[in-house]
């Protein structure tokens, strides 16, 4: 069921009544509206020769706002009645006692479709999803004798979400999502080594359970842990370092992305902040925020404000040329909404988050780049990271990553850390290469508390002087 009734055919609410509670609500608001969800998700882990997890969850509820200048009154209930409704709505009138606002004009409509509405959760039985895990372990095992361990994972959720404006405006999106992952450990004599690779979408599971596509997902991850059993200390100090494409764009996402986010310019507190207009970046650095790129992990047909997503240009050619936006810090700020009013659920407020962050391609061969570092480091794909969004400063961790010698890829190095600032760092790109990615779907963003889905991406760049912490004498 996923026609316009869903939410009022699955618990008796009558929408003439919840239309005019909200109404009643929202008057003399500057914004607002109830967000209303249904989510069903599963998960299941397959660890060490047998199944380890299996879950599956039903969550729904109402999250009802209003916004009066910069203060917002939010309520938030699992309980799907009028009674529960009107209690939340006698809380956020609250925030404009005293205050007279005019609510603002609704999102525009949109006729545009980014994915599929149909429940990844039943496509498969749970015989054959264990099945499928438990070929995933006997392959990755057999491949080689030095494997010790295997994870391996499925994950789906599908999403309903309705959102119904003061005005009795209703938009609605139905949302699918899967993530398959895989890792392996292997091991010589003493010394043990990771990898790992997964993949999703907003799509069903079938494009990720078919043998071709689990087997290459299988087959990178021993890859990357091979690579990882031959690495040396990674040296440190300062110097040249080429970015692989695709996920290594977690680093522009963190420590660039965040920083353009709407909610900490209007604050100030960005290091981005009152820079529109100015040079930001090297010639050539052009980064968006697109939400609109079908069956992608953070897309989204509309954001959780009702909002249609775009295509939105943060920086073009090195110079600043917008934020994202939710509603509220754009009104504040004399802005459009650019779609990026994101919440984990109903039990959360919006606020601007990213999407697909990327940079776009430029025109070099990434061997060329290569071929012109003398003595730098090479780094494939990341773990973990820490950003400042104030300062810019970023830390992140390397889990594949190369010596570059007299132009040439060399050994693997473990243990590699990029230090820098987001700002500074984009001046540093030297080269851009033709080869732009997106990542194979796999990302989620923490902010303020709240987890979403999101992608990132770039081409093969070179960064001058960034700053490596390894292990060994650099």
């Amino acid at each position: 069921m996923t026609d316009s009734e869903f939410f009022f055919q699955k618990t008796g609410l009558d929408r003439a009544k919840v239309e005019s509670t909200v109404g009643k609500a929202l008057a003399g608001s500057d914004d607002g509206e109830l967000y209303l969800e249904y989510k069903v998700s599963e998960a299941l882990g397959f660890d060490d020769g047998r199944l380890k997890t299996a879950n599956f969850d039903t969550n729904q509820g109402f999250g009802l706002r209003a916004v009066a200048g910069e203060a917002t009154g939010y309520a938030h209930s699992a309980d799907l009645s009028e009674d529960a409704l009107a209690r939340a709505a006698d809380a956020v009138q609250a925030v404009k006692r005293g205050y007279t606002g005019t609510l603002a004009e609704g999102p525009k409509a949109t006729n545009v479709k980014l994915y599929g509405d149909g429940n990844p959760l039943g496509e498969q039985s749970f015989e054959e999803k264990v099945k499928l895990l438990q070929e995933v372990d006997a392959y990755a095992r057999a491949k080689d004798k030095r494997v010790r361990q295997v994870s391996c994972s499925l994950a789906g959720e599908w999403q309903v979400v309705e959102i119904i404006r003061a005005d009795g405006t209703s938009i609605r999106d139905v949302r699918p999502l899967v993530r398959m992952n895989v890792s392996v450990v292997v091991g010589d004599g003493d010394r043990q080594e990771s990898g790992s690779y997964g993949v999703g979408g907003r799509t069903g599971y079938a494009a990720y359970l078919a043998p071709e596509s689990w087997q290459a997902n299988v087959d990178e991850a021993l890859r990357q842990a091979l690579v990882n059993l031959e690495s040396v200390p990674a040296p440190a100090g300062e110097m040249d370092v080429v970015l692989g494409a695709g996920w290594p764009g977690i680093l522009l996402h963190e420590a660039i992305g965040h920083g353009l986010e709407g909610d900490f310019n209007r604050k100030k507190t960005s290091a981005f902040a009152g820079l529109l207009g100015e040079r930001v970046a090297a010639p050539g650095v052009t980064v968006v925020d697109d939400g609109t790129i079908s069956d992608r992990r953070g897309s989204l047909t509309i954001d959780d404000e009702g909002t249609p997503t775009s295509k939105t240009v943060l920086i073009e050619d090195g110079i600043l040329k917008g934020y994202m936006q939710d509603r509220m810090n754009a009104r504040l700020m004399g802005m459009a909404a650019t779609g990026n009013g994101r919440r984990e659920s109903y039990a959360h407020q919006p606020m601007p988050r990213m999407t697909n962050t990327y940079m776009l391609g430029g025109d070099k061969d990434p061997g060329e780049i290569i071929s012109s570092v003398k003595k730098g480091l090479y780094a494939v794909s990341f773990g973990g990271g820490q950003v400042d969004i104030t300062s810019g400063k970023f830390v992140f961790s390397c889990t594949e990553a190369y010596l570059i010698e007299n132009g040439k890829i060399g050994a693997p190095v473990k243990g590699a850390t990029l230090i820098g600032n987001g700002p500074d760092c984009l001046t540093k790109v030297s080269m851009i290469g033709n080869d732009m990615k997106l990542d194979p779907g796999i990302g989620t963003c923490g902010k303020a508390g709240q987890g979403v889905p999101v992608g990132v991406g770039q081409p093969t760049l070179r960064l001058n002087g960034l700053t490596v912490g390894g292990t060994a004498a650099g």
